[in-house]
């Protein structure tokens, strides 16, 4: 039975007491039967390709995939896209940045290196506005994500289901699983990787702030934007935090100042 939204707190916290003793099978077994309009936010990270092929397997109509072009994702990226594509053979809806379609075009528009100038607005117009357009245009009402506890930061505490600041529902069905536990199910299953992963990589993002790690969850999230505090994605945050800083800096969407 799909659920009915909003969810109150005590449904919530019934729900994961029950999700939390489950496999990431089976947590995806129990969305694809109980969450309204389910898709799989992804930006082809190794944990997400593993939800990817269970779902493959758990169903002949799995949730359709979104991806976020940043327009600065590695070239392996965007040729694990394709291959995912060819493999699954399940169409994956791209969303850009709004109104520019390279990088090019991007920097006439807002200027040179934005994720060192002002990264706070370059997450917002690179991740945020695309990943809100997507949910609008698509309908979505819940997703499902690659994220783990065992990533630490701000995921350190995750729950199999949440609930965002705008009512989207966020499955989290790896929450459970180290990055040792996601790699043995990758490879056990000829699942496609990305051939950065190969060269000392385990977390991929933008090319301008992913850099190789080293060994052990800790390593493995260290590998993005080395040298600052942050650790977690503009997909992630609350939005509120996002446009309060850039209320702050006077900033507004439309790319002025």
């Amino acid at each position: 039975m799909t659920l009915e939204t909003p969810l109150s707190p005590q449904q919530l916290d019934e729900i994961n007491a029950h999700l939390e003793h489950l496999t990431p099978q089976q947590i995806l077994k129990w969305a694809l039967d109980n969450l309204p309009s389910l898709y799989q936010t992804t930006a082809f990270g190794l944990t997400g390709l593993a939800g990817v092929d269970m779902l493959s397997k758990l169903t002949s109509n799995p949730p359709p995939l979104i991806f976020i072009d940043t327009l600065y994702h590695f070239q392996e990226t965007i040729d694990l896209k394709n291959e995912v594509e060819r493999k699954y053979g399940h169409p994956v809806h791209v969303y850009k940045p709004k109104g520019v379609e390279t990088p090019q075009e991007f920097e006439q528009k807002y200027g040179e290196r934005l994720w060192e100038t002002n990264d706070i607005y370059y997450d917002y117009l690179v991740k945020i506005e695309p990943g809100d357009r997507a949910n609008e245009e698509l309908g979505v009402k819940s997703v499902i994500t690659g994220r783990r506890a065992s990533q630490g930061g701000d995921r350190s505490t995750l729950k199999p289901l949440e609930v965002d600041e705008q009512g989207l529902l966020k499955l989290n069905p790896f929450f459970a699983w180290n990055f040792a536990a996601v790699k043995e199910y990758v490879d056990a299953n000829g699942v496609p990787r990305n051939a950065l992963l190969d060269q000392g990589y385990k977390s991929v993002g933008d090319w301008h702030s992913t850099v190789k790690s080293g060994e052990g969850d800790q390593g493995e999230r260290a590998g993005r934007w080395a040298g600052k505090a942050k650790t977690e994605c503009g997909l992630h945050v609350k939005h509120s935090e996002i446009q309060q800083k850039l209320d702050a800096q006077h900033v507004n969407v439309n790319g002025t100042t």
